[in-house]
């Protein structure tokens, strides 16, 4: 097939579905995160188990039960392990395991999980075993997370570099739509167990369709082209514009067939992508270092007694986030600057470590030890926004970026690795966030 007669994506049904896959990834993880009110409630204390009756904490005074008071912090370390593990798992053992397997077999298990988590919601038990259970669909759901997002990613990197950005988008839509849900509920007064049925449920439904969207992607003639045609390579321009023509054929097998793959090294590929990885790495690490342990205990200091003293967080934090990183993943579908070899790229990345001490100089409560310099909510604000449009728009220019740097059969290993070292950076940015916080 010539680049003359490459096919083009019809009514840009690859790209939605990559959306929808992208969207799938993330919307149930970001569901279970914002229904956390909602499992802590369910760990007061009660009569029923004596370990739930310690309400006193002689410690540090906190006068929350033991398991409710530990949840947020077993719940980021059930989550960030297996996410890394399994990874770099995935990174190395992706091409032994068939793509169909790990993609629609994760959706599967991912939505077996909530539909378990929401039938969860009507039973009552006891706080431990409730807190047992939950920890272990945790681990579960991270699990399964990590091996679909390495493999989409990987998939992607087969396809021209602005089909990594629909995955970019549907992760950051899903964030904006979890964060909409909670001010709704919010302002609404639901009870806790009916919002987070609600979550779990609307999330089955969300993975079901990244299921059948799934499904239907073989049979797109557009995919199907860059299956069989990996060699298949759009010039920068071209990819810059979503242009579907391609610059050369180099005839390798389909993803569909049993035959081996032309075999790849990681470590050889990562020499190609380790400024892309580790700066995709740095920009994770950076934004979990700061959001949300540090940005969700800034107080507003015009609220006074209004409802903006409620809906400050929930809004300035959690939705102007995740809005804003939606809009930079996805403004990377129509603008690619700076290039995959400009000295720029890694430069604004390392530039993103301002953000922590400004935040750390915003009027974050309680503070021990540095004075208060951003205290009207503006600043605040204006930080918040520049902060998480940068991590959208680097982000996903990284991750469009490392499978372009490498041979086409080695880009869904490259987009594997490049998978691991986000989920590096999460890990990383989650452990550095305990001692950024403290500083305050």
């Amino acid at each position: 097939m010539t680049a003359i007669n490459a096919p083009r994506d019809k009514y840009n049904a690859v790209w939605i579905i990559f959306f929808i896959l992208g969207l799938g990834t993330l919307l149930p993880w970001n569901f279970f995160m914002t229904a956390t009110m909602y499992f802590t409630n369910r760990l007061k204390s009660s009569g029923s188990f004596s370990l739930s009756n310690q309400t006193v904490n002689q410690t540090d005074g906190d006068p929350r039960n033991v398991l409710e008071s530990k949840f947020n912090n077993t719940m980021t370390l059930c989550a960030m392990v297996p996410l890394l593990i399994f990874t770099c798992l995935n990174s190395f053992i992706h091409q032994r395991i068939p793509q169909k397997l790990r993609i629609s077999g994760t959706l599967t298990a991912i939505l077996l999980v909530f539909l378990l988590t929401a039938i969860l919601v009507k039973v009552e038990m006891a706080p431990l075993t409730f807190f047992t259970i939950t920890m272990i669909k945790i681990i579960c759901i991270n699990s399964f997370g990590a091996i679909l997002q390495g493999s989409l990613f990987g998939l992607a990197g087969m396809l021209p570099a602005s089909y990594t950005t629909p995955i970019m988008s549907g992760q950051g839509l899903a964030g904006t739509f979890a964060a909409f849900s909670m001010i709704c509920a919010l302002a609404i007064g639901s009870e806790l167990q009916d919002s987070a049925f609600g979550y779990f449920i609307t999330a089955c439904v969300v993975i079901l369709l990244a299921i059948m969207s799934y499904l239907v992607l073989p049979r797109m003639e557009y995919f199907q082209h860059f299956m069989e045609n990996s060699g298949a390579r759009p010039s920068a321009e071209e990819e810059n514009n979503m242009d579907l023509m391609e610059k050369e054929k180099k005839p390798v097998v389909s993803l569909t067939e049993d035959e081996p793959k032309a075999s790849v090294s990681v470590f050889n590929i990562f020499k190609q992508i380790w400024v892309m990885a580790l700066s995709v790495c740095f920009i994770f690490t950076v934004t979990i270092g700061a959001f949300p342990a540090v940005t969700v205990d800034v107080s507003s200091t015009v609220a006074g007694d209004t409802a903006w003293k409620i809906y400050f967080i929930p809004v300035s934090c959690f939705l102007l986030f995740n809005l804003m990183d939606w809009a930079g993943r996805s403004l990377t579908a129509v603008c690619m600057w700076p290039g995959k070899d400009s000295l720029w790229l890694p430069v604004l990345v390392v530039l993103r470590v301002v953000f922590i001490p400004l935040f750390m100089l915003c009027n974050v409560e309680p503070r021990h030890y540095l004075p208060v310099l951003f205290g009207h909510d503006a600043w605040y604000i204006i930080f918040m926004t520049l902060f998480s449009f940068s991590n959208g728009y680097l982000a996903s220019l990284c991750m469009c970026f490392g499978p372009k740097k490498v041979s086409p059969h080695e880009a869904e290993t490259a987009g594997a690795i490049m998978a691991f070292f986000l989920s590096l950076g999460l890990a990383l940015g989650a452990a550095f966030s305990f001692p950024i916080r403290a500083l305050v």
